[in-house]
């Protein structure tokens, strides 16, 4: 068949077009009922059941995956980078409350690769199932002029909704909160530029030399997943805030039979780490003191801290340490919401409390 023009310039309509035909198949499972259309119309449709909410709040965020990027492509793995993409957007809502609604992608090539796409999208499916949430569309831009052959660039965008009743927005935090930590997979998504200048620039490592203290390559140690949050997040607050008091606790409120807010604040720890990342939730009078020592550090972190020459200070500020979400709960409540964790299969420690301050956190 002969080429067109366009083709010809690094663009090629027909390519796409066969590609995008295969989405019905791989999107199979990354479907809800309120998705009205198929793929392939120039927008998604969402039919929102209002009534199922007092006080609907949509809650939306786009992010990539930064330099994680450069990892899977050295390797040629591409089915788990969509994953990361998917989780990651869904933790930075789930820290309001959010339940997931639907997610778009956008992947940016110099040249369409069908084994590429496949895999990406295969990623993307499967962490919207494992999400609740529908793929609702995306866009794939051939773009020859801006990227080297074999390279792309992903991102994505999630909406989701919330009681605006139960948004969790991190205002009834007080001194004397506990501090919970939810292990992490491994890096997720942050610090790569990072990580990759240390292992592969610094300690002369290749993606496929195994570490002995990690007891895998250092690639496959890269490459693991980022951890989605989202599903347990949705667990806590149905277990332990189920009506979604406004009210702070109150001797009035106590008379009404109001009950106090268990999960008082949530945090992502992606880029800037827990010294950036746990003052987003803190009122401008609080910090948090966090204690080394309180969680099962991943090997990971600890041959960066050993082997990495960057102040440890530094470290805690680009890396999650082992700890990809922050709780904050009373006190009084910390182990009965650690076994409840426990029990979802999730590791979980205190590492931290809350005290007087001016929204800082401290190591």
């Amino acid at each position: 068949m002969k080429r067109t023009a366009y083709a010809r310039a690094g663009v090629d309509i027909c390519l796409g077009r066969k590609l995008k035909s295969t989405l019905p198949r791989l999107l199979v499972a990354a479907q809800r009922p309120e998705v009205l259309a198929g793929v392939g119309g120039f927008a998604g449709l969402f039919d929102l059941d209002a009534k199922s909410y007092r006080e609907p709040v949509l809650v939306a965020s786009v992010d990539g995956v930064g330099t994680k990027l450069r990892l899977a492509i050295a390797m040629n793995r591409h089915d788990t980078i969509g994953q990361d993409l998917v989780n990651h957007c869904v933790n930075d809502i789930a820290v309001l409350g959010a339940e997931p609604l639907f997610f778009l992608d956008h992947i940016s090539v110099g040249k369409l690769n069908a084994c590429v796409f496949a895999q990406l999208i295969k990623g993307f499916a499967k962490a919207c199932a494992d999400n609740q949430c529908a793929l609702l569309g995306g866009e794939t831009a051939e773009l020859p002029e801006f990227y080297k052959p074999g390279e792309y660039d992903l991102s994505g965008t999630i909406v989701g909704v919330a009681e605006k009743s139960k948004l969790v927005d991190g205002s009834r935090i007080r001194p004397g909160d506990a501090v919970l930590g939810l292990a992490a997979s491994g890096l997720h998504t942050n610090g790569y530029s990072l990580a990759r200048k240390i292992f592969f620039q610094q300690m002369k490592l290749k993606p496929s030399t195994r570490v002995a203290e990690l007891g895998d390559t250092i690639g496959n140690e890269l490459l693991k997943v980022h951890v989605s949050y989202g599903p347990l997040i949705r667990k806590l607050l149905r277990e332990f805030d189920p009506r979604g008091d406004t009210a702070p606790f109150s001797r009035s409120a106590r008379r009404q039979g109001s009950r106090p807010r268990v999960i008082k604040g949530l945090a992502h720890i992606t880029g800037g780490g827990m010294l950036d990342n746990i003052p987003r939730t803190l009122p401008p009078d609080c910090d948090v003191v966090i204690c080394k020592g309180s969680w099962d550090m991943l090997p990971v972190f600890q041959l960066l801290l050993a082997r990495s020459g960057v102040a440890e200070q530094e470290l805690y500020q680009v890396f999650n340490m082992g700890i990809g979400m922050v709780v904050i709960v009373p006190a009084g409540s910390a182990i009965r919401v650690l076994e409840f964790i426990g029990a979802q299969k999730q590791k979980a420690w205190v590492i931290g409390e809350v005290v007087k301050g001016n929204r800082q956190v401290r190591v």
